[in-house]
């Protein structure tokens, strides 16, 4: 069905598709300003403070920016709150409630605001797992029928480790889409070319790009 395809498709963020031009107007916006004292619009204060962890988790600092350095996080919770309709917001915050309930449960705490990095970790290790192929159908059956569930009755029930799993990845691959097409990376990072010049059809990326990959920005 098209929701299933819609679902493996990385550039559907959270489940969810728009145009390209509305995702690079959110991603440039988010990017062109330095975010010191973040106060997300989506998702509460604690919320944000374990999504910003998450995402630096995801992309640390290297020899190139942390997700954070370029606002991922900001993007995120803008994309979150601006882009995505109401019954994907709400199967976002199901599977981010499960994993931030998942992560006090293991690590006894309390509240958000005192998870680390050291309680996330094994989190994402475990949901971030490569799964086998009948797995992932399978998932993707649940949150398919999940969406029709929704659609024809106004709720569903949702397997809580289909929820995590969802999440994780849902988390990982919007945050390396928006780092990747953010300005400093897009520039200073990848491969860029402004103003395309001289076409080769084949050569050793080596040679053409020094192992870089081609920008969004291009």
């Amino acid at each position: 069905m098209e929701r299933r395809k819609a679902l493996k498709n990385m550039g559907l963020a959270f489940g969810y598709t728009v145009a390209a031009p509305t995702l690079i107007s959110l991603v440039q916006s988010c990017s062109t300003k330095k975010v010191l004292d973040w106060t997300p619009d989506f998702f509460s204060k604690d919320e944000g403070t374990v999504i910003h962890t998450l995402v630096d988790m995801i992309l640390p600092k290297t020899d190139t920016p942390s997700a954070t350095e370029v606002n991922v996080h900001v993007f995120i919770d803008q994309f979150a709150k601006e882009v995505l309709p109401e019954e994907h917001q709400n199967f976002l915050r199901l599977g981010m409630g499960k994993f931030f309930d998942k992560a006090l449960a293991d690590s006894q705490k309390e509240s958000l605001a005192e998870l680390k990095e050291e309680d996330l970790d094994p989190l994402l290790a475990t949901y971030l797992k490569k799964r086998t192929k009948d797995v992932e159908e399978a998932h993707e059956k649940a949150i398919e029928e999940y969406f029709m569930g929704i659609e024809q009755n106004g709720s569903a029930v949702l397997d809580d480790e289909i929820a995590l799993v969802s999440f994780a990845h849902s988390l990982r691959d919007i945050s390396i889409w928006s780092y990747k097409n953010s300005e400093y990376v897009g520039e200073e990072v990848l491969a860029y070319l402004p103003i395309p010049g001289q076409y080769i059809a084949c050569d050793d990326v080596q040679t053409l790009t020094q192992g870089r990959a081609w920008s969004p920005e291009r």
